[in-house]
């Protein structure tokens, strides 16, 4: 298996990274968008995010990869071998797993196990993506471009935090809660309004305009490509200061404040930008607070609002016909307003 590019490597792009990295810290901020050119490392930024992350612990022959610290959610063969008391554990990396355009809807929910089914007669449940996605990533590239009746059944799954599977027989359940990450170019279409709203954070990415950073990017992956594991090695030491930053974060999340004149900025904002919902404030205010446990801060002030406030914002704002201004400039000119230059 080839080894992913290192995530303190990546060169520029930090609202990409810190959009990545806040997700990670608070999986119910909703997941990331990731939208911009061709070539930009959108999807080295997500494998390189889950090389980065700790592993995780899981219950040995799950195959939803179960949190023995949570059984409260555990499927029905998690239930039945902890009430047996032969609940064995292990840790496994962070799963990652790629939703291909052209998959079909059993791949992705998962079907009847057609080998058992032909050769012992057996009606076996066969896992799909959802299932493997659990506690991790859903990575979906050209997310834009993804056939309809997929993305209904992903906002069902998105919604509920579990998949139901009623077909062939077969009447299953079980827990499927991940972190959605698209990516895709906005030239080959726009994304439903329906899944777009679901994504907590939007990010832009550009090609790189400035000759020292291009210079950079092609030294970088130049020498990755011609030795992957000195490269790695290299950056091996940042990799691993940067996880312990996310590890600490991750415990000190729930320790991190979120005071009332925070939600009253939180909510001036959204009211000012006239974002439908309240998603956007939730949002904010969960993203907010994931960057001041990554930051080390006790409290949500000010500057992480304004951090957060373009990537949780932008995708959610109305079309305005009498101002043609791009959804960025519009947040920005909101944080303005509000916050002061």
């Amino acid at each position: 298996m080839a080894m992913p590019f290192p995530f303190s490597a990546i060169v520029g792009q930090d609202e990409m990274k810190t959009a990545l990295l806040l997700a990670a810290i608070d999986p119910s901020i909703g997941g990331v968008l990731v939208f911009g050119d061709r070539g930009t490392g959108k999807s080295t930024a997500v494998r390189a995010l889950a090389a980065l992350l700790p592993k995780m612990r899981v219950v040995v022959g799950c195959p939803y990869g179960c949190d023995p610290a949570n059984p409260g959610a555990f499927c029905d063969s998690c239930k039945e071998k902890a009430a047996e008391g032969d609940l064995k554990t292990r840790q496994v990396p962070v799963p990652v797993i790629d939703l291909p355009l052209g998959a079909t809807e059993d791949r992705v929910v998962g079907a009847l196990d057609l080998e058992l089914a032909l050769t012992k007669g057996e009606k076996a449940f066969e896992p799909g993506l959802l299932a493997r996605a659990h506690r991790g990533f859903l990575y979906i590239d050209e997310v834009n471009l993804l056939e309809d009746h997929l993305v209904d059944l992903l906002l069902d799954v998105a919604a509920s935090g579990e998949n139901v599977v009623e077909r062939e027989g077969l009447s299953v359940r079980h827990p499927a809660r991940f972190v959605l990450v698209g990516s895709g170019n906005p030239e080959e279409g726009e994304l439903r309004p329906q899944l777009l709203d679901r994504f907590g954070l939007s990010v832009e990415v550009k090609t790189p305009t400035d000759l020292p950073t291009r210079i950079e990017v092609i030294r970088r992956r130049d020498t990755y490509e011609h030795d992957p594991a000195a490269f790695v090695e290299h950056w091996k030491r940042r990799d691993g200061k940067l996880r312990s930053r996310l590890t600490a974060a991750h415990k000190r999340l729930g320790d991190v404040s979120v005071p009332d004149k925070a939600l009253e900025r939180a909510a001036e904002l959204c009211m000012a930008l006239g974002t439908d919902g309240l998603r956007g404030e939730l949002t904010l205010m969960r993203a907010a607070r994931a960057l001041a446990a990554f930051d080390g801060d006790a409290e949500v002030g000010d500057k992480h609002l304004r951090q957060v406030a373009p990537p949780a914002l932008r995708h959610r704002l109305r079309r305005n016909p009498l101002d043609d201004s791009g959804s960025s400039v519009r947040v920005d000119r909101a944080l303005e307003e509000l916050f002061g230059a």
